[in-house]
């Protein structure tokens, strides 16, 4: 055989195995691409399953029972815990829910009076459609198919969170069978450093939880304790809606003073002020008390990267994304700097999301680490 033919002939099947690879990745990230919102409803199991994990073996201290019973118990504790809360609070909060609906039109109306006194404020009311033409664009059928839009959605929304729930139960009492599932799936002499990674991803979703399950209550609780003090109306209900939606970080404070500025306009322009204070002030001890003591033990997201990567998954997935955005968001800062900047590269001495790089690039001292 001619060596000239024998080169031809690797040559081609180098071709033919480059045009392969890329077409497996294509097809890849097509499948990726039209699944995602399965994958990050996987993802939102893991995030529940590492809680449910975490508060297991930490049971496990005090019981000597297998992990999966320590999970049930946990499992089953939380669920009670959560009736018992709904129980108690739902009447008020009820009664607190039917108010704000009916008290937001009147919110509304109040602050557009307002706006409307200044010059400014009758251009931008002029830009916006007004509650008749609103309506008039309405009729029944458009109406029962929003209705069933939204029943439907709703449907869907109770659906995934069960299917989360089970796969999140699932994950947390066997997490070794499908860690090693995965680990199993990269060559040998890789397995090591796949577990490292993992068992990194895992630390920083640990604590990002526990981080954000912390500030959740701290924000719930003041916000609820300062509107209360200041005599805001719907104080309980507009707290609980402060804690649940800091779970979105940038967004959800903002989501949250909405509705407690506009409710806040029917006492007085002033009120809403102080309201704005209010939302303001908690959010600047939270981030400057509460936030501090847990990045110390995971990665700091750049804020800028964080806001960017929210609203590309909010745009491509919806209000699914934007809720699992920053956790996602530590998953994929945590692989880049393992695997691209310390493996790829070659440079283990830099933790570029871990420290603070002055502008030559030299570690800025950590203020916790100043009695050390």
């Amino acid at each position: 055989m001619n060596p000239a033919d024998g080169q031809t002939l690797k040559f081609t099947e180098r071709v033919l195995i480059v045009i392969g690879l890329v077409m497996l990745s294509f097809l890849l990230a097509v499948l990726l691409y039209f699944t995602f919102d399965v994958v990050l409803l996987i993802f939102a199991a893991v995030l529940l399953a590492i809680f449910l994990r975490g508060l297991a073996d930490l049971l496990g201290r005090f019981l000597k029972l297998s992990d999966g019973w320590l999970v049930m118990i946990v499992s089953v504790a939380l669920l009670g815990f959560l009736v018992a809360a709904i129980t108690m609070l739902a009447p008020s909060v009820g009664e607190q829910i039917v108010h704000l609906r009916n008290e937001l039109p009147k919110s509304a109306q109040a602050a557009a009076d307002f706006v409307g006194r200044f010059t400014w404020g009758q251009v931008l009311l002029n830009q916006m459609p007004s509650g008749s033409d609103v309506f008039a664009n309405l009729n029944t059928f458009n109406f029962l198919t929003s209705v069933g839009g939204v029943f439907s959605s709703t449907v869907g929304a109770v659906g995934n969170l069960l299917i989360t729930i089970l796969l999140a139960i699932y994950f947390a009492i066997e997490p070794k069978f499908y860690t090693f599932g995965f680990i199993k799936l990269f060559p040998r002499r890789n397995r090591a450093r796949v577990r490292e990674v993992l068992t990194a991803i895992g630390d920083t979703l640990g604590w990002w939880l526990i981080g954000k399950a912390a500030s959740m209550i701290f924000i719930g609780l003041l916000t609820w304790i300062a509107l209360s003090i200041l005599g805001v109306p719907l104080a309980l209900t507009l707290g609980l809606i402060a804690g649940l939606l800091s779970f979105i970080p940038n967004f959800g404070p903002i989501l949250s003073a909405i509705p407690a500025i506009l409710i806040a306009f029917v006492e007085s322009p002033m009120t809403a002020v102080y309201v704005i204070g209010i939302y303001v002030g908690v959010q600047l001890i939270e981030s400057n008390i509460v936030t501090p003591l847990i990045e110390r033990e995971t990665v700091e997201l750049p804020p800028a990267l964080t806001i960017i990567f929210q609203l590309a998954l909010a745009v491509l997935v919806g209000g699914l994304g934007l809720v699992l955005a920053t956790p996602l968001l530590a998953v994929i800062m945590v692989v880049i700097e393992m695997v691209y900047i310390q493996d790829i590269l070659g440079d283990r001495d830099t933790q570029m999301f871990e420290k603070k790089l002055d502008p030559e690039g030299s570690e800025v001292p950590d203020p916790w680490d100043a009695g050390t």
